[in-house]
């Protein structure tokens, strides 16, 4: 009978050992372990995708680099090359920049076009005067190039010269290239093949739904309504290289 109430006192015992680390194991205890969180380490800034800037604090004429807002954008910026009809480069390095609320308009415009599996492509945006009197001395017709001693929209960060790529960066047929002086790139030229009429008329009714004006002569101009009284700028970007 001593025996057996001996080993009852020790099942007890283990019974409540058995508890007590069972206790500590899964309860909010002090001695209760801390998790161990693999593979969380923050990534290198050469892993880190590009963050793109945010409007926040900045003025709707403020100037902005186009490409810190959005990669949603194709870029062909002819200035900076020879394929223009100045035949010569007349911007140090590729860039396109505008006035904020240029920008504004252009990324609703842009979700619009890609909502219809397109976006817009950029031939140029903003122009240093000093080039608008580089092209004024080659080409002086008001029809086709703005006087620079008013100063064209280009000029005051509030106009832009553009086409259509797809999403996988097929150009949509628009019946000239960029800056071809003649009829045929008018507005109001009929004579052309309705493909082309249709992807004009959607460039051209997209833009105007976003505040954006065309003129007659060039289907690829566009000034921001609310732009045109902004004051004439010719400052230079900074390149990179």
């Amino acid at each position: 009978m001593k025996i057996s109430i001996q080993f009852l006192f020790l099942c007890l015992f283990l019974l409540a050992v058995s508890c007590k680390n069972e206790y500590n194991k899964v309860g909010e205890t002090p001695t209760t372990p801390k998790l161990k969180v693999l593979d969380t380490l923050p990534k290198t800034e050469a892993e880190k995708p590009e963050s793109l800037k945010s409007f926040i604090g900045l003025a709707d004429t403020t100037f902005i680099r186009l490409a810190d807002f959005s990669d949603d954008f194709v870029y062909d910026l002819r200035y900076a090359t020879t394929n223009n009809f100045l035949k010569a480069k007349v911007y140090d390095c590729a860039e396109c920049y505008m006035r904020v609320k240029t920008a504004k308009a252009l990324l609703k415009a842009n979700k619009a076009f890609m909502e219809k599996g397109y976006k817009i492509k950029f031939f140029d945006c903003y122009r240093p005067n000093e080039v608008q009197y580089k092209m004024w001395a080659i080409v002086p017709n008001p029809q086709y190039v703005a006087n620079p001693v008013k100063g064209s929209i280009h000029n005051k960060g509030a106009a832009v010269d553009i086409s259509l790529v797809t999403l996988a960066g097929k150009e949509l047929a628009m019946g000239t290239d960029f800056d071809f002086f003649g009829k045929k790139a008018y507005h109001d030229t009929t004579d052309l093949p309705q493909e082309i009429l249709n992807n004009r008329i959607l460039l051209k009714e997209t833009m105007e739904a976003f505040g954006f004006w065309s003129i007659r002569t060039e289907w690829w101009h566009y000034n921001l309504s609310s732009g045109s009284n902004d004051k004439v700028a010719n400052f230079k970007w900074d390149c990179n290289d």
